[in-house]
């Protein structure tokens, strides 16, 4: 048994949970790396302030010295030229040399068993601004803790010496301590690149779900205009492809309807076809003209109205081929058929106006209005349904009007037909009301019609993207078939 391809795929509960769990797993594992970085780093910086404290203590009262660290004295010439204050002469002095002096002494009692002490920093990367961490009444012990905990924060590696007394110099090391090799890895940047990364693949799925909404919502919006699907096709959540299998069951049901429809009044119209030509073969041998005639009006007004209404559904099915045309070219020859065949149908050749949006690279700040030469009019339609439509109109006008003048207008979204007449605009409030099937204004009683073709004007302009729409004219009405280009 094959499987529904519609209930493949996860379902937005499942995506929303999947969702909150890489939200959180994220941000557990950039906290953890964050933290465990600021851990590392403080561990070793409080490395660093009890090395210099035990550092203190070896070099002022002779105490063993802090694991990591060692003391070299100084050769004579070297020990001259450090008490010199010569430091960047110094054998082992990086190049170029950034020295920082720290002068260190115990006060009161203890000053008699401590010795004084003269450190000077030097470095080739950088000075050290010892005075802004050392505070006047700080003890030595802890003003040296201060000065390596700040060697420590520093990528570098810098040489510390230390005078005693103003006689004998060491030279001290602690490479474990104060270099960038012992300085731990800083996580603090990967955790934040993990977290942006986190969000950045988090919200390119939630925006690729309301996508997929999105896309479907608006090829839905679309079905009836030119080109549109007959069946939708979506990726996403179970939920949607459920959403999206109903709307094509649907659909699907609409057509077969709409179809059968069609099969059903093409069958009557072709059956009503003898029967017709009987009537009328029959109603030729009635000698009372009047009668004859009545009868047959009303055999004709019969046909006729099956005929639109097979008209109407095949205008629903659109089933006519879309393709692009010239919209100037195909109303000049639907008013050259009325001219022709003498009608008072008149073509006003004004040119389609089109009209500019507000763009970032002009300074102007209204739309800007430009002509088109003619036969720039380029649509995707339906040319014998347009056609259709526009014969409508022209009828309704001449009917309703006794003339009718015909014009273009477009811009960049749409174009848009307009047939003016002249009879009078006192029914206007009714127009928008008789684009429904079968429905005829108040002075249409002596006139001959079905009542479907402004509804077929209105379901070919709305197949089309756009919209019948009726205003007031100078001496009449003004129709409007306004259709989306594309």
């Amino acid at each position: 048994m094959a499987q529904d391809p519609a209930r493949n795929g996860p379902t937005l509960r499942t995506l929303g949970t999947l969702w909150v769990l890489a939200a959180f797993a994220a941000g557990l594992a950039a906290s953890a790396m964050w933290m465990s970085s600021r851990h590392a780093w403080r561990e070793h910086l409080t490395q660093a302030y009890v090395t210099g404290v035990g550092l203190y203590e070896s070099l002022a009262r002779g105490a063993p010295l802090p694991n990591g660290t060692t003391a070299v004295p100084l050769s004579p010439d070297a020990a001259a030229l450090a008490a010199s204050g010569d430091f960047a002469r110094l054998p082992d002095s990086p190049k170029p040399a950034y020295v920082t002096l720290l002068p260190l002494s115990s006060t009161g009692i203890e000053a008699q068993a401590s010795a004084n002490l003269t450190l000077a920093i030097v470095s080739g990367d950088l000075p050290y601004r010892v005075a802004d961490i050392t505070p006047s009444n700080s003890s030595p012990a802890t003003a040296l803790g201060d000065v390596t905990r700040l060697m420590a924060t520093y990528c570098s590696a810098p040489v510390l010496y230390a005078g005693r007394d103003g006689q004998s110099w060491l030279r001290i090391t602690a490479p474990d301590i104060w270099s960038c090799a012992a300085a731990p890895r800083d996580l603090r940047l990967f955790s934040l690149a993990l977290g942006l990364l986190a969000i950045t693949a988090l919200l390119a799925s939630v925006g690729q779900t309301a996508q997929s909404f999105r896309s479907f919502a608006a090829a839905l919006g679309t079905r009836r205009r030119i080109g549109g699907p007959t069946l939708y096709d979506s990726s996403g959540p179970r939920e949607l492809r459920d959403t999206v299998a109903a709307v094509n069951t649907y659909l699907a049901s609409e057509r077969d309807q709409l179809a059968h429809r069609a099969l059903v009044l093409s069958g009557v119209s072709h059956d009503l076809g003898t029967p017709a030509t009987r009537l009328r073969l029959r109603a030729a041998l009635i000698e009372d003209g009047d009668l004859r005639t009545r009868l047959e009006a009303d055999i004709d007004r019969m046909t006729g109205m099956i005929e639109s209404v097979l008209t109407l559904t095949n205008a629903e099915l659109s089933s006519e081929a879309p393709r692009r045309l010239s919209l100037r070219a195909l109303v000049e020859a639907v008013v050259a058929d009325y001219e022709d065949m003498g009608h008072p149908v008149e073509l006003i050749h004004a040119p389609a106006q089109m009209q500019t949006t507000h763009s970032i690279f002009t300074s102007r700040s209204t739309p800007a209005r430009f002509s088109l030469d003619e036969g720039q009019v380029v649509v995707t339609a339906r040319p014998v349904a347009l056609q259709r439509a526009l014969q409508n109109l022209i009828d309704n006008a001449l009917k309703y009007g006794r003339r009718a003048k015909v014009w273009l207008t477009a811009d960049s979204q749409a174009a848009a037909i307009w047939i003016e007449d002249e009879g009078g605009h006192d029914h206007l409030a009714q127009m928008e009301g008789l684009t429904g099937p079968f429905r005829r204004g108040e002075n249409a009683a002596r006139i001959d019609g079905y009542g479907l073709g402004l509804t077929i004007v209105a379901t070919i302009a709305e197949q089309h993207g756009g919209s019948l729409s009726f205003d007031p004219a100078p001496h009449g009405l003004r129709a409007c078939l306004r259709l989306t280009r594309q």
